[in-house]
Formats: C-alpha cells, sequence, structure tokens
C-alpha cells in the first residue's frame, strides 16, 4: 500500500523538545506510521522534516509542526492518538489551581507567584542565556539543563550569580539532586551524608548510584557544568557549591569530581578546599588519578562504611565477571575494543583504564544538535554497534534513572544479542540504583540475558572489555 504524508501545525503552541522527541517516538511506533517528526517550528527542525522529503508549509519558530507519514488508512487514527499525547503535554498538574489559571510568562514572574528558589532551564541553547539571566536577577539558583551555550554568557551568568548570592548549575548541567529532589538525568537515591560538587553529569551518577548499592546516601549533587574548572570559567560554581555543602548540617562528606581542571584553577580549588571544615575527596580524571569507583570505595572508607564487592553479571559461558572471556578467534578476528557511550566522563574514564581503543562519546553536543540524548534515544548507538565486526569487543554504558529512556534494554538487548551472534563480544557498564524506575536487577538480566558481561563498575567494564580485547588479539595471532 503506499504511503501518504499528513503536514499540519499549531500555532501559540509550546512544549520542550525532550517531551516532543518522546512523543515523536511514540508516534512513530502507532500501527501503520512509518516516520513521525513532532517538533517547534525551528529552522533545524524544518530541515529535519524537509530531508526527510515532507512538503512543509509556511511556519514560524513558535508554531508546532507535526508530519506523519505511513499507511492512508492508519494515519486518521494516528493522528487522533498524537492529540492525545499532545493534550497530556498541555495538561494541567494536578493541584495547579485549575485550568482556567493562566501560567506566568516569564521565569521571573514564575519566581514571584510561586516563591521559588531554584529554576530549571532546559531550552535551546542559543536561547538558554537569556531565561536563565532572568532566573538570576529574580534571585534564583538555576540549574542550565541546556547544552551548546556559548562560554562567555557562561561566564556571565555565573559572575552575577556570585553577585546575587545564588548558584548556576550548568550549562550543559544533566543531573543534579537538591534537597531530595532530583533534576535532569537523576537516579533514585536515598538521603544520606555525602555532597557531591560535579563538572560531569555520569560522573555524578556512577559514584552516588555505587554509593546507594552501598547503601550510602547523598544529602545534594550540585551539578557546575563540563567547562566550570576550565581557565575561561575559573571554577566559579565548584568555588560557591562547596561552600553551600560546607554550610549545610545534612553533609558530612563531600565528592568533587571533574576531569583534569586548568592548574590555576586547581590551586584555587585547592586552597578553598584547605578552608572547608567538611572533609573532602577528589576525584580528578586523568592519566595517574583514582577511577571513579575508586573514589567512590575511598568516601565509604573515610565514613567507616565497609566496601561491598559492586554487583556484576559474567558473560553466559564464563565463570565469572572478574575475568577476560575466551577469545573468540576465527578468521579476521583482530580484538579491536570499541566504546560506544552516551556518558562523556564515563566515555573518558574507560579509555583511561583501557588505553587502547576507539572510543566515541555519543553525548556530545556534536551529536545532541536536532535530537535527543542518547540516554533517550540510542538510535545512532544502535547504528553503531550494528557495525562492528565480528571478533571485536565492544563496550557500552546503559545509564538509568528519571530522564532516560523508560526501558533501555529493549532495544539495546536485541542489537547486543545480534552482535554477539556474530562474534562480538559485548561488555556494558549499568549506571543504576536499585529503586530507579526501570528496574536494575531486570535491566541486567536482559543485557546479560542477550550475551553482555555486566558490571554496576564503568572501571570494572573497561578493564574487563581491555582484557578481552587482548584475548582476542592474542588468539587471532
Amino acid at each position: 500500500m503506499a504511503s501518504t504524508d499528513v503536514v499540519r501545525t499549531r500555532t501559540g503552541v509550546y512544549h520542550d523538545s525532550v517531551s516532543l522527541m518522546r512523543v515523536s517516538r511514540a508516534a512513530s511506533a502507532l500501527p501503520g506510521v512509518e516516520v513521525a517528526v513532532v517538533a517547534m517550528a525551528t529552522e533545524l527542525n524544518l530541515g529535519i522534516a524537509a530531508e526527510l522529503g515532507f512538503d512543509l508549509p509556511r511556519a514560524d519558530t513558535a508554531d508546532l509542526l507535526i508530519a506523519l507519514r505511513g499507511e492512508a488508512d492508519a494515519l486518521e487514527a494516528a493522528s487522533a492518538e498524537l492529540d492525545g499525547l499532545l493534550a497530556a503535554l498541555s495538561a494541567p498538574s494536578a493541584g495547579g489551581g485549575g485550568g482556567a489559571e493562566r501560567p506566568p510568562r516569564t521565569v521571573r514572574a514564575a519566581a514571584r507567584e510561586r516563591a521559588a528558589t531554584l529554576a530549571l532551564v532546559s531550552v535551546p541553547g542559543p536561547h538558554a542565556f537569556a531565561e536563565a539571566l532572568d532566573a538570576v536577577e529574580a534571585g534564583l539558583s538555576v540549574m542550565i539543563f541546556s547544552d551548546n551555550v556559548p562560554v562567555e554568557q557562561e561566564v556571565l551568568l555565573k559572575r552575577r550569580a556570585a553577585e546575587r548570592g545564588v548558584l548556576v548549575m550548568g550549562p550543559d548541567c544533566g543531573t543534579a539532586v537538591v534537597g531530595g529532589a532530583g533534576l535532569g538525568f537523576a537516579n533514585v537515591l536515598r538521603p544520606g551524608p555525602v555532597g557531591l560538587v560535579a563538572a560531569s553529569g555520569t560522573g555524578a551518577q556512577q559514584v552516588t548510584c555505587l554509593l546507594d548499592l552501598a547503601g550510602v546516601g547523598v544529602s545534594h549533587v550540585l551539578g557546575v557544568g563540563g567547562r566550570d574548572l576550565s581557565a575561561d570559567v575559573g571554577g566559579l560554581s565548584t568555588l560557591r557549591a562547596l561552600e553551600a555543602l560546607d554550610a549545610d548540617p545534612a553533609t558530612e562528606l563531600i565528592v568533587l569530581i571533574s576531569k583534569p581542571p586548568a592548574p590555576g584553577v586547581a590551586r584555587a580549588v585547592e586552597e578553598a578546599v584547605a578552608k572547608l571544615g567538611t572533609p573532602v575527596v577528589t576525584a580528578l580524571l586523568g592519566p595517574g588519578q583514582d577511577d571513579l569507583t575508586s573514589v567512590t570505595e575511598a568516601a565509604l572508607r573515610a565514613l567507616g562504611v565497609p566496601v561491598p564487592t559492586w554487583p556484576s553479571w559474567p558473560a553466559p559461558g564464563t565463570a565469572d565477571a572478574t575475568s577476560a572471556p575466551p577469545g573468540t578467534g576465527g578468521a579476521g578476528a583482530g580484538g579491536n575494543l570499541l566504546g560506544i557511550y552516551s556518558g562523556g566522563t564515563l566515555c573518558v574514564e574507560a579509555r583511561l583504564i583501557a588505553g587502547h581503543g576507539e572510543f566515541t562519546d555519543f553525548g556530545d553536543d556534536a551529536y545532541t544538535v536536532g535530537r535527543a540524548h542518547p540516554m533517550i534515544d540510542p538510535t545512532l548507538r544502535l547504528e553503531a554497534l550494528a557495525e562492528v565486526p565480528p571478533g571485536d569487543v565492544v563496550l557500552l554504558d546503559v545509564v538509568l534513572g528519571h530522564g532516560a529512556d523508560p526501558d533501555p534494554s529493549a532495544r539495546l538487548a536485541p542489537a547486543i544479542a545480534e552482535a554477539v551472534a556474530r562474534g562480538v563480544t559485548a561488555v556494558v557498564a549499568l549506571v543504576g540504583s536499585e529503586g530507579d524506575p526501570q528496574g536494575l536487577a531486570a535491566q541486567a538480566g536482559a543485557l546479560n540475558a542477550a550475551g553482555a558481561a555486566v558490571f554496576t563498575s564503568n572501571a570494572g567494564a573497561a578493564g574487563y572489555a581491555a582484557r578481552a580485547a587482548a584475548g582476542i588479539a592474542a588468539n587471532a595471532r
């Protein structure tokens, strides 16, 4: 049956990009639908729709674009289902004062009406500065989930925040926990005595999830953005966050996570740490530095908590998950190690531990323009996984928690099984807590049943994958 297109726009309707990408994905899975694009009619999104062959009407960036392709007799039902999904996004929350209440149009107006202390900004990078500055001027701390924000704007925001006595988390801050409330990609964590300052979202998630598995909770997780400890930014938010946690009576230990800072910034942070009354465990990823699992273990020892054996699930046919599996050998086996990551810090850590191989961070800004983060949409990683040749080792991270894919193994496990069937060795670093909505044990079981060795420690997964690649290479010679 020939396909047909349905294209329409809605004026005066706005939804954030993450919500619309989820709606697009749900619409694409409806019976008879081949392609679905549901997005704000920005130049980028119009270009994506045009490349897919849709004949587009004139539209403004404030319009909502809906473009469906599929079987003609199925699109009417699909359109009705899509309308329901969009209506659900617009529905007022429980206790929100009723549908007749006009929502505030600016961050500052919302702060006045809602007595807020923190704003979350998640808009396209070019528009994030204005919204974040509005929040800071209203006396709010702000978490900037948006990426692709110019560093000059970041510096201006953080300097103004210091003058106003508030904290800017981000830009590109993917994870935070403030007073027990998770923001962005947030795991379900028990409350406890450890506070984190993190220039890394997935690095913070790894440490807090391992702490949770050891029975230790967190007070706050304050993300500062990956550039905060650069020479350009000067650690403005890191210094402010350290002060805030030091003043928090619920925080007994601070963990500071970052890639290696600029030398001058490192000295300023060291001087600040020396003045704190709260002990600090520092994790600066780089050659010769401790990995995130080792730092977590150091934090546990500082608290007097026994270090557990981190859960892992050996690949089928192997005795345990600590030694490398037997090499597959075979014609053309080369023992290459390929890292296909969604978390930037996890990718850096794995590359440092492995010491060899080809690693790609699909969560990098270059891969997220116009598409959802790979923690939400695994499409690019699935394409990369499908191209891994027989005899090689593939290492992936799977990050659980609120905001992430509600069932990552549903799409990853079949792809892993196909790769293993053609002779690929698959290793997964599974970052999550036992309370996460996806179910840590269920996800581990599905990925392991597909043929992967699964580790809750990214460092453990990287070491295993490196040994596996070395074993395969030896067998191939």
